[in-house]
């Protein structure tokens, strides 16, 4: 299991090639921080009669911050306050960690508040889950009623769907089954989402588009790439996906907890289909997973669902050490770098269903698990 200065070290060798180890990272942060102290500490000397409430509460904040804040000058350990109070210190305002794809993100295509999509932490008893089940239309039976469905392919444009084929819901998590003999039935059971998506609804906004061409360095290059399945099309089968995870469980045995993805898919076709899943750190594929789904006909169309499909060794490790990482922008340091590619096909034709590109971010909402989804398109 990695440290912080581990972590940092590694981080420096994959960018830069330079060896460096754990005591020298710290080292190094340590004479940043008391650097940066003494900066500070000058300028307020400068300064003291303009000195106002903000400032004093900057240093407060400061004083309990961790050599590594205090070098980034991160305002994920920062409120508004304190920005402002080093602002009149001379030192700027600092620039708080942005989500995983800022490099690429383009100006004004950033999701309002409203868009992001919310997924609070259900109470599960037992092993019933407790949400409807989708109509013959993927849309739970409430919905249904009242939001009448519109003319024409209700899903396209506004959910990761073509006419083709359309993803109904989508989940990673963790569960844990305890010894229904020594607790009560309502302990028997828990269950952490890390991301979730749907169900579908009529009434979701339509997708905005980014450009493909600027997220083609967080994705292999080589054959079976994002740029050569992007050319070959179609290109309405493309989409981003921004995560922000939620790894706040309280589940604690992780140790024994089982961890899966779980998916679901709906067609007007009768086909077979297989899934490709490629986990990727700096661009390069690290594993890669390929299951293959039948349909069956429910209510007029076919559906697809792929359950409980175990999560492999690599990605709990992941999940194992990020958790482990002490501040939050530690962890979107790292996620900056590690991405997903699904890809959809029919197994007879080889066609390209859908090819959906995952980046993410920690959430920090009380919400939980938050999602916005984009159509990736080429201007």
């Amino acid at each position: 299991m990695y440290g912080r200065n581990e972590l940092i070290a590694r981080y420096i060798k994959l960018r830069t090639g330079k060896t460096r180890t754990r005591k020298q990272v710290s080292s190094h942060i340590q004479v940043l921080a008391r650097r940066k102290m003494r900066e500070i500490q000058a300028k307020l000397k400068q300064n003291q009669d303009q000195q106002t409430k903000d400032t004093h509460k900057a240093l407060q904040t400061m004083s309990s911050m961790s050599s590594a804040q205090i070098v980034s000058a991160t305002a994920t350990a920062m409120n508004k306050a304190t920005a402002a109070g080093l602002a009149t210190l001379g030192l700027g305002t600092p620039v708080p960690y942005t989500n995983a794809v800022t490099a690429f993100w383009p100006t004004g295509l950033q999701p309002p508040p409203q868009d992001v999509k919310p997924f609070s932490q259900p109470v599960y008893v037992g092993s019933g889950g407790g949400k409807s089940h989708p109509t013959g239309n993927g849309v739970p039976e409430s919905a249904a009623i009242s939001a009448p469905p519109p003319p024409g392919p209700a899903w396209e444009g506004r959910a990761i769907a073509t006419h083709k084929l359309c993803l109904v819901e989508f989940s990673a998590f963790m569960d844990l089954q305890q010894d229904p003999e020594s607790l009560s039935a309502s302990d028997t059971y828990q269950k952490h989402m890390f991301v979730h998506i749907g169900p579908v609804s009529y009434s979701d906004p339509v997708l905005e588009s980014v450009d493909i061409r600027q997220i083609y360095d967080k994705f292999p290059e080589k054959k079976g790439g994002l740029k050569e399945l992007y050319d070959k099309g179609p290109q309405n089968a493309f989409f981003l996906v921004k995560f922000w995870a939620d790894l706040n469980s309280n589940i604690q045995d992780e140790v024994r907890a089982f961890y899966a993805v779980t998916s679901q898919y709906e067609s007007t076709d009768n086909m077979t289909i297989t899934c490709s899943t490629k986990v990727c750190s700096f661009g390069k594929q690290v594993v890669e997973k390929v299951e293959t789904e039948y349909p069956r006909f429910e209510n007029g169309r076919f559906v697809y669902r792929i359950q409980r499909s175990p999560m492999c060794e690599y990605m709990i490790n992941f999940i194992h050490k990020l958790k482990h990482l002490p501040e939050k922008y530690m962890m979107n340091s790292v996620l900056e770098n590690f991405t997903i590619l699904q890809v959809v096909t029919n197994r007879e034709t080889q066609e390209t269903l859908l090819c959906i590109a995952y980046v993410f971010e920690v959430s920090s909402s009380d919400h939980g698990a938050q999602h916005h989804i984009y159509k990736l398109v080429k201007d």
